[in-house]
């Protein structure tokens, strides 16, 4: 069993707009890490993400990015229940897993954006937290999407 998934959604704005959204810290922080984002998506560069539903900023490595193209991020796995789950048993590994967003721009303007995450180990704890982590992605796309298109921030007081 290869544990990995691939959620996407169409963003009705231009890539350069929609990658934007995710590569600066000041916008992403607007609709998706909830405690903010410190450090650009930049190759080489390891960043801080902080979640009002998982506190405590973490590193998130930047592998590689590809200016309105694709952004590969790697960050520390976790075995367990999903985070935002009160009480969870949810702890971290020591091994990461890779994220790879693609954006593609489509013939009548809108954006496709592809996220993919991989890497968990083969065990029941790194399958229920990959489903934690396909919730979230999932949950992004659409936090994005609608603060991009209409300037709605689809997280506020979600977890706080």
């Amino acid at each position: 069993m290869d544990l990995k998934f691939r959620v996407a959604a169409r963003i009705a704005k231009p890539v350069e707009e929609v990658f934007e959204a995710v590569a600066d810290p000041a916008k992403l922080s607007e609709y998706f890490t909830t405690g903010g984002a410190q450090g650009r998506l930049e190759t080489g560069t390891t960043v801080t993400w902080d979640f009002h539903d998982y506190p405590g900023a973490f590193p998130v490595e930047v592998v590689e990015v590809v200016e309105n193209e694709k952004i590969v991020l790697k960050w520390e796995a976790s075995e367990g229940e999903p985070h935002n789950v009160e009480g969870s048993d949810s702890k971290a590994a020591d091994y990461m897993t890779t994220v790879t967003m693609t954006f593609t721009g489509l013939d009548d303007g809108r954006t496709l954006v592809e996220i993919k995450e991989e890497g968990w180990r083969e065990n029941q704890g790194a399958l229920d937290a990959s489903y934690g982590n396909c919730q979230g992605w999932a949950q992004m796309l659409c936090a994005l999407k609608i603060w991009i298109e209409h300037g709605i921030n689809l997280r506020a007081d979600m977890y706080k």
